[in-house]
């Protein structure tokens, strides 16, 4: 009896991935200390920490709350600046058998435009432009909260990418689907939603906010509905890739968000309460499409019955 066969493999705008699930900017890091807990080749890509063209502490601390559902954060774009990345974290990414997808932000039209000419020259695979972190009070949602601010940024870096160009979105909208298709028309390769939504939490003994920033972006299993509902009416009205992500946290999760129309999916938080989220969840989604006689990935996408 010959086995049965699924290809695991997608393809989004150029972009080539073994599996369809990505780890989602923020919560990976550079992939350093989940190196030493799974082979990071299992991944079909890393979405490595967000970059911005100088080093960058972040907000004051406290920067991350729990919440009953999930998490709220306001770490800031802490990092090490993109010039740092590309010398010390590159070399080590590419030990493994993954795509790399360099998340740039930046507070000015021209920093987001020197962000993209420096990673375009860089060894990444894909560029996904950040403009939807809620955490920092210059640039990102800035730009992204309107198709105005989407189409000025997007139509200035696309001329100078050399990569397949990703423009992570804000649920933090009105339509998400105005601002989806004003990224498409201004030469996005591909979309992915959604970031965190804006939230805040307080410490009632001291009457003080718990984040030191007030407020900051809410992640987990609580964003999924919301995440879902969105990544299914931008497919609709876009002819580009959506990267679906927000409260995934196994293989049923994934199915879900690729039935919604979605090509591939990111995983961010539940690493934090399982350090073996993406693996599970692609072994998860490789048992359903056996179990489903689904030969290839491109089989769910959009496969709702409604």
């Amino acid at each position: 009896m010959m086995e049965k066969k699924t290809d695991m493999s997608v393809n989004i705008a150029g972009l080539k991935l073994k599996n369809p699930v990505i780890a989602a900017s923020g919560t990976f890091g550079f992939g350093r200390e989940y190196s030493a807990l799974f082979d990071l080749s299992r991944l079909g890509g890393i979405a490595v920490k967000g970059l911005t063209l100088e080093p960058r502490k972040g907000n004051p601390p406290p920067r991350i709350a729990e919440t009953p559902s999930g998490i709220l954060n306001s770490v800031g774009l802490q990092n090490p600046g993109v010039h740092a990345f590309i010398r010390d974290e590159i070399p080590f990414l590419r030990r493994y058998d993954t795509a790399i997808i360099a998340n740039a932000s930046g507070n000015t039209v021209e920093e987001y435009e020197e962000m993209v000419r420096i990673l375009s020259d860089a060894d990444v695979d894909a560029i996904e432009l950040n403009l939807s972190c809620p955490n920092v009070k210059e640039g990102c949602m800035a730009f992204g909260s309107t198709a105005a601010g989407i189409t000025q940024v997007v139509s200035r870096v696309k001329p100078f990418c050399k990569k397949p160009l990703i423009v992570k979105l804000t649920p933090n909208v009105t339509d998400i689907c105005e601002l989806a298709l004003a990224a498409e028309a201004a030469g996005a390769d591909a979309v992915s939603l959604i970031n965190t939504l804006l939230g805040m939490a307080i410490d009632v003994k001291t009457r003080r906010p718990i984040l030191g920033n007030i407020m900051g972006g809410l992640s987990g299993p609580a964003v999924k509905p919301v995440a879902l509902r969105m990544v299914y009416q931008v497919s609709k009205v876009v002819k580009i890739p959506v990267i679906g992500m927000g409260g995934i946290s196994n293989g049923t999760d994934v199915v879900e968000f690729l039935l919604a129309g979605a090509s591939a999916v990111m995983i961010g938080t539940a690493g934090f309460v399982n350090p073996y989220a993406w693996v599970e969840a692609i072994n998860g989604l490789e048992q359903y499409m056996l179990e489903n006689n689904c030969r290839s990935v491109a089989e769910l996408t959009g496969g709702l019955i409604v």
